[in-house]
C-alpha cells in the first residue's frame, strides 16, 4: 500500500448523515483510521436514504468507505465511558449534534479535554455553539437559506430553489477538515495545544457568498436571483443549441471574448468598444446574449464544442451522471472507481480529490455492515474481553 499523507492520525466520527460523516470520509480517503459510531441496531439513518441495495443506501457505501463501523449507545453512562476510552486513543473527534447534546451525555469538549489535552474536537451545527440561536436544530438546508444561496438560487419571478445536492452540509464539511488540519499542524508541529473548532452551517454558506456584503454595504445593492446568468459578469451563460441541447459559455475574459467574437464571425461585436471589457459587456448582458444564442443555435452542441474549443473558449455541456459515466476525461482520471461490496459484487462510486503526485488517496473498502468493527476496536484497541464485549451486547450498550 502506497504512503497516505494521514497514515497514522486517528479520527472518532461522532455523527449522523452529511456534514459529519462527509468530513469523516475525507479524512478516510487519505488514509486516517476513522472509527465511526453509530447506535446499536439501527445505525446512521444515512444507511436508508434514497436508493437502496438490500435494505442498505448505496450512498452508505459511498459515504463510509475506509471507516471501521462500531456501534455504541452514547446516552448511557457505559456509552460514554467507552467515548472517554476512545478519546484517549484519537487525534481529531468529530461531531454535529446540536449544542449541548455531548455535554448533557458528558463527553463534551471540556470533558474530553481533561482525559486528552491534546484532542481536537470539530463541531459542526446549524448555527454554531454559541450566539441566540444556537440552541435551534439546524439542518443544512435552513443553513442554505440563512447563509444566502438559496435566496440567489433560481429564477426571479420564480420561488428560491435549492441546489440539487446537500451543499451546505457539504461546504461544512470540508471546512471541517481544513480546518482540523490546520489546528493538527498548529498542535504537532508549532508545539501548541489541542482545541476545539466550530463549524456552522450557515456560515460555511454565508463565506461564498463573494462581494454580497461590501456591495450592500456600499451601494445598499441587494443581490437578486438571476436565473442562468452571473450578475455582473457577461458573457455568461447557457445557450440553446440545433439539437435541444445547451452549452455551457464562459466568455467573459475580455481576451476571451473577442476569440468569442471571432469565432461567431462578428467583427461588429469585437470592435465596439464598450464590450472591451466586462464592465461595458454586462451593461448589454441581454443584448450579448441573444446574438450569442442566434450563432448557437445553428449547430448541434458537438459542433458549436468543436468549433468553441477551437478558439480556445471555455465552454461545455451540461453533464447527467450518464454522460459522466461515457466521458474519456472521467475516466482518465480516475473519477469513478469500482469497489466491492459484498464478495459476489462490485459497485461504481466517486473518485477520490484531490489528486496527491507522492502521498495519493485510495479508496481500501467500501462502508461496511452495522457493528462490522466491533471486535477490532473493542477487544483489540480498547482491551475489552470477549465476554465483556458479549455483555455490552446483550445490555444494549453496543
Amino acid at each position: 500500500m502506497q504512503e497516505q499523507p494521514l497514515d497514522g492520525v486517528k479520527v472518532l466520527e461522532l455523527g449522523s448523515l452529511i456534514a459529519g460523516p462527509f468530513a469523516g470520509r475525507l479524512f478516510g480517503d487519505f488514509g486516517a483510521e476513522v472509527i465511526k459510531v453509530e447506535p446499536p441496531k439501527v445505525g446512521d439513518p444515512l444507511r436508508k436514504w434514497r436508493l437502496l441495495k438490500d435494505g442498505t443506501s448505496l450512498w452508505w457505501f459511498v459515504q463510509s468507505r475506509n471507516k471501521k463501523c462500531i456501534t455504541l449507545n452514547l446516552r448511557s453512562k457505559e456509552g460514554s465511558e467507552i467515548i472517554k476510552k476512545l478519546a484517549r486513543e484519537v487525534d481529531i473527534i468529530i461531531e454535529n449534534f446540536k449544542p449541548g447534546t455531548l455535554e448533557k451525555w458528558g463527553i463534551g469538549y471540556e470533558d474530553l479535554k481533561k482525559i486528552n489535552p491534546e484532542i481536537i474536537m470539530v463541531r459542526i451545527s446549524g448555527y454554531g455553539q454559541y450566539g441566540p440561536y444556537s440552541a435551534k436544530p439546524g439542518f443544512g438546508s435552513i443553513g442554505e437559506a440563512m447563509g444566502g444561496i438559496r435566496y440567489l438560487s433560481g429564477y426571479p419571478d420564480l420561488p428560491p430553489v435549492r441546489t440539487g445536492i446537500s451543499i451546505g452540509d457539504s461546504i461544512s464539511a470540508v471546512y471541517a477538515v481544513m480546518s482540523a488540519m490546520m489546528a493538527l499542524y498548529h498542535r504537532d508541529i508549532k508545539g501548541g495545544e489541542g482545541q476545539y473548532i466550530d463549524v456552522a452551517l450557515y456560515e460555511a454558506i454565508f463565506s461564498m457568498m463573494e462581494s454580497m456584503v461590501p456591495e450592500f454595504d456600499y451601494f445598499n445593492y441587494i443581490r437578486e436571483r438571476t436565473g442562468s446568468t452571473l450578475p455582473g459578469i457577461a458573457p455568461s451563460n447557457i445557450y440553446l443549441c440545433k439539437d435541444g441541447k445547451y452549452v455551457v459559455i464562459g466568455a467573459n475574459g475580455d481576451s476571451i471574448f473577442k476569440r468569442l467574437c471571432e469565432a461567431m464571425d462578428r467583427e461588429d461585436l469585437a470592435s465596439n468598444e464598450e464590450f472591451a471589457s466586462n464592465d461595458g459587456r454586462a451593461k448589454h448582458m441581454k443584448y450579448l446574449d441573444g446574438q450569442i444564442e442566434e450563432w448557437t443555435k445553428t449547430m448541434s452542441i458537438e459542433d458549436a464544442l468543436k468549433v468553441l474549443d477551437e478558439y480556445q473558449i471555455p465552454a461545455g455541456k451540461i453533464y447527467s451522471v450518464e454522460d459522466m459515466f461515457s466521458d474519456p476525461h472521467f475516466k482518465a482520471r480516475e473519477m469513478i472507481k469500482s469497489v466491492e461490496i459484498d464478495d459476489t459484487q462490485k459497485l461504481k462510486v466517486p473518485g477520490i480529490i484531490p489528486k496527491f503526485s507522492k502521498t495519493p488517496g485510495t479508496i481500501k473498502w467500501a462502508g461496511l455492515k452495522l457493528g462490522q468493527s466491533n471486535q477490532e476496536i473493542y477487544r483489540d484497541m480498547l482491551g475489552f474481553s470477549d465476554d465483556e464485549i458479549k455483555q455490552m451486547e446483550e445490555e444494549g450498550i453496543i
